[in-house]
């Protein structure tokens, strides 16, 4: 397997090299961060619902959709990326979700406890020091590949990253920013601002390298030879385009509102364990239309909630729960810390 040590890389490439070697079929674990700062959503969002777009244009902040589930996050240089990539049939690749988190989180949990910050796991992906998360990670679908993505968070901007959300006003944001704050660590935070001098970002690189080595084996040293290069640059075509940053986009109106009689429009928003779901969705004569799912939740395959949506479109609504247990019952479905009572919690009338 080949070890991407690269350092500070242009803000698009801290993404789209993962996503390029994932489409290559070749795996890999890179190591690098961001030369500056930008949005990055996730896979099942819609960005005008999650993202102050004004914000981010007035401050030359850009936004970039992944394909890879969860939350829309701030990055910027402080925090250290490492990105797995695996086969799909990897088997060095847990087939359960909850297994994999374990395997691939220990290497971090490690290098967190080597510098001396007592990081331990807590289901779904979070990695927690007391009560604050200090790791944010995903797992998802690319082409034939299982990528695993996450950070180690040397310093953080809270009230950047209040900023960037889409928030209903600016009471509710200093309540968002406070909240972060109070359950969101990082390093400097747990070791003092000397640590960042002790811990540079070549010596964390090195020792994730070698945490990971002790379960994936040696590394061999990958380079950005010419079939990466390229690819990275037909991804930036696709990938940095409106049209695949808006992809999820579409218009959201009122919680219940009775358009006539037999049509109304619902929204719905539910925090599950595994994250946050929203439904917008119509109820035509008795039936489900035009739904739509969001959320920072995490599924596999990545097709699986578009799949949903099309079983749900034209359902009526006594049948909802039936639709959601056949999903739940194919064993190659899964959202983890998502129930099927979650699901209608957020489908219903």
């Amino acid at each position: 397997m080949k070890l991407y040590n690269l350092g500070k890389v242009p803000w698009q490439d801290s993404q789209l090299i993962y996503h390029a070697l994932a489409l290559c079929g070749e795996e890999a674990l890179c190591l690098l961060s961001p030369d500056s700062p930008y949005v990055c959503i996730g896979f099942h969002q819609d960005v005008t619902q999650e993202v102050d777009l004004v914000y981010c244009q007035q401050n030359h902040i850009p936004v970039f959709r992944r394909e890879v589930g969860g939350g829309a996050v701030f990055l910027d240089g402080r925090q250290l990326f490492f990105q797995l990539i695996l086969h799909r049939n990897s088997l060095h690749a847990p087939k359960r979700m909850d297994a994999f988190y374990r395997k691939f989180l220990q290497p971090i949990i490690n290098v967190h406890h080597q510098i001396g910050v007592p990081a331990i796991f807590k289901p779904v992906n979070d990695l927690m020091v007391g009560q604050r998360k200090i790791s944010g990670t995903g797992v998802g679908e690319i082409g034939d590949s299982i990528v695993f993505v996450g950070n180690l968070i040397l310093d953080f901007d809270y009230e950047t990253m209040s900023r960037v959300l889409k928030i209903p006003d600016e009471k509710f944001r200093d309540k968002i920013k406070k909240t972060i704050e109070e359950n969101m660590s990082t390093i400097r935070r747990e070791l003092g601002q000397e640590s960042l001098n002790r811990w540079d970002e070549k010596t964390l690189n090195d020792l994730m390298s070698k945490e990971f080595e002790k379960i994936l084996g040696p590394f061999t040293l990958g380079r950005m030879d010419a079939v990466l290069i390229d690819k990275i640059q037909e991804l930036k075509t696709t990938m940095l385009d409106d049209r695949w940053i808006y992809s999820k986009a579409r218009q959201m109106s009122g919680r219940v509102v009775k358009v006539r009689a037999g049509l109304e429009i619902v929204q719905r928003m539910h925090k599950a364990a595994g994250g946050l779901i929203k439904t917008n969705f119509e109820i035509r004569e008795g039936k489900l239309a035009n739904i739509n799912i969001t959320g920072d939740f995490f599924c596999f395959p990545h097709t699986l909630i578009q799949n949903m949506e099309n079983h749900l479109e034209g359902a009526a609504l006594g049948d909802i729960r039936e639709i959601i247990m056949a999903v739940y019952d194919d064993p190659m479905n899964q959202i983890p810390g998502v129930t099927i009572e979650d699901w209608m919690m957020t489908i219903k009338k």
